[in-house]
């Protein structure tokens, strides 16, 4: 944990200063919008009951409000008025600790290196000039560091930026910049930390962004299954399964739809692109090990989101080796109609975005839309030359009208390769110019595509 040494320095630079104080910023209980039964130090007094002027009023119904503020925010006011409040973690044991949280600034006096810190949990007004002697953050000092360096590596004449006295201080523009991916670094990791705690797989999810200044996406909300968009009704419940003692040699779910099992003995997939997968569901009578269970245990892989230096936005990089024909991940969204879809793509084609995943198994009445409402699988870029495969999934919800939708590798991905998919890709695995409909009433926008593969077809759409 990074941290300062808060020796005694009366005085001296880095001594900490008071804690601002606002007089008047709680009203006293008994006033207009004081929360009956509140105490001094109490941040949220969400009471049944209040005072309003000298009236007396009881709520009957429980109720509570949702907060919109940040954390960091709420831990700030605490800070600069004495309280504590155990839900967000400020306890009279922690209400004065002082803890580094980025670097913002440097310079050079009197031959001493100063570093200007931001204290954790309490506002920019508390930063103070540290030596870096007091400094115990190796990790913060490093990364400072190297986010000066990549600034100036990206000005044509670093001289432009660069103090003429010795670099005894940096230019506005580099501590601005810093600054900047300083608070971008945390908030990456906080949606990190949210995409794991949300996420129902194995496998782990990593961000990253080394290329620019871009944060969390502000209108994306992760999810693990479908969402059904007012009226439409997803059944997650088969009426029937099997009662295999061994699935893979036995007469299975597949052989009652009429399909082959769709793995082998190593969990690869066997079957051609077009061919839809049976799983075993809840019904059947076989246990977790099931051969025939592998879609449902969803990621299984370590991916990484990463934003990419080709212009083509966020992408999605597998840090483990993943085998040729093994699932990787499922796509899932907000399940709409087509003429929902119709309308949205004219929408999303004018932004040049594309999250629309026609769901035409058998028929072409629903579409999975992952603009806003999806898994990792929303950030894979499109290429032409693709190193997944779509395949129709079958489990619980035997609607042929409403498959789920797997990506599986078509080749072995080396760790660190990114994952694409080709965006035109039916279910049945056909791309060909043929399977794309241009009829006037879908002519949209075409996208430029970046893919860089030499098949590349020029557009997305």
């Amino acid at each position: 944990m990074a941290a300062a040494e808060a020796e005694a320095r009366g005085g001296e630079a880095g001594a900490r200063p008071p804690p601002c104080r606002f007089p008047g910023t709680l009203p006293k209980l008994g006033q207009p919008g004081r929360p009956a039964g509140q105490q001094d130090g109490d941040v949220a007094g969400h009471r049944p009951s209040y005072f309003i002027g000298k009236e007396f009023y009881f709520l009957i119904v429980a109720w509570c409000v949702p907060c919109l503020v940040s954390l960091d925010t709420l831990q700030e006011y605490c800070r600069k008025e004495k309280l504590t409040c155990k839900s967000i973690g400020i306890t009279k044991r922690n209400l004065n600790n002082y803890e580094v949280e980025y670097l913002c600034d440097y310079k050079v006096l009197k031959d001493m290196e100063y570093y200007l810190v931001k204290w954790k949990g309490w506002p920019d007004s508390t930063n103070t000039w540290e030596p870096l002697q007091n400094l115990k953050c190796p990790l913060l000092l490093q990364q400072f560091s190297n986010d000066r360096h990549n600034y100036l590596s990206q000005v044509k004449k670093g001289k432009s930026v660069i103090s003429k006295d010795n670099n005894k201080a940096l230019k506005p523009a580099v501590a601005e910049y810093i600054v900047k991916k300083a608070k971008q670094r945390i908030a990456l990791q906080r949606w990190q930390d949210e995409l794991n705690r949300r996420k129902n797989h194995k496998g782990m999810i990593f961000v990253e962004n080394t290329v620019d200044l871009e944060g969390p996406p502000s209108d994306f909300f992760y999810i693990n299954e479908y969402k059904p968009a007012p009226g439409i009704s997803l059944v997650n419940e088969a009426t029937f399964g099997c009662s295999c003692t061994d699935c893979y040699f036995e007469k299975c779910c597949p052989a009652e739809a009429g399909v082959l099992l769709a793995y082998n003995k190593n969990q690869q997939i066997r079957i051609p692109p077009g061919t839809p997968i049976y799983e075993c569901n809840s019904r059947c009578r076989c246990g977790p090990d099931c051969p025939n269970r592998i879609v449902q245990k969803g990621t299984q892989y370590s991916l990484c989101i990463f934003r990419t230096s080709n212009g083509c936005g966020w992408g999605v990089k597998t840090l483990m080796k993943i085998k040729k024909m093994s699932f990787v991940m499922e796509y899932v969204g907000e399940v709409i109609t087509s003429e929902e879809a119709e309308r949205r793509g004219q929408l999303y084609d004018n932004k040049g975005i594309t999250y629309l995943f026609d769901l035409d198994y058998e028929s072409d009445e629903f579409t999975v839309d992952a603009a806003r409402y999806g898994n990792v699988s929303h950030f894979v870029n499109h290429s032409c030359d693709p190193n997944l495969q779509v395949f129709n999934v079958f489990i619980d919800n035997l609607d042929t009208r409403l498959p789920r939708i797997a990506l599986f590798s078509t080749r072995t991905i080396n760790a660190g390769e990114e994952l694409t998919f080709d965006y035109q890709m039916k279910g049945s695995g056909d791309v060909s110019s043929d399977s794309i409909d241009h009829s006037p009433a879908k002519k949209r926008i075409r996208t430029v595509c970046k893919c860089g593969a030499v098949t590349c077809r020029g557009y997305l759409n």
